[in-house]
């Protein structure tokens, strides 16, 4: 995936980011950020997938103030150091 949109967004008292996803088939997806975070000097990021509440977590890298580009993590390892810092932040919270 690449180019896709940051935006920001006010639910009542509440102010969160959302990104645009397009997806293989061209159609559209808004997720809400859960969180952009830095691993071993690499960005990703977390999403939260509207319909069934699921994290998505992609590479991150910020192309301009407006557009990033997302990259699918590709090795077993690298999700799996990726999956153990989500499991923290959620137990934190």
């Amino acid at each position: 995936m690449t180019s896709e949109n940051l935006h920001g967004h006010e639910d009542h008292e509440q102010e969160y980011e959302t990104i645009n996803l397009t997806l293989d088939d061209g159609s559209e997806m808004t997720c809400v950020v859960i969180d952009i975070f830095e691993i071993d000097n690499q960005e990703y990021i977390a999403l939260l997938h509207p319909t069934d509440e699921t994290a998505l977590l992609y590479r991150y890298s910020e192309i301009d103030e407006d557009n990033v580009d997302l990259a699918n993590i590709e090795s077993d390892e690298e999700f799996e150091k990726v999956s153990k810092y989500m499991d923290t932040l959620f137990k934190e919270d």
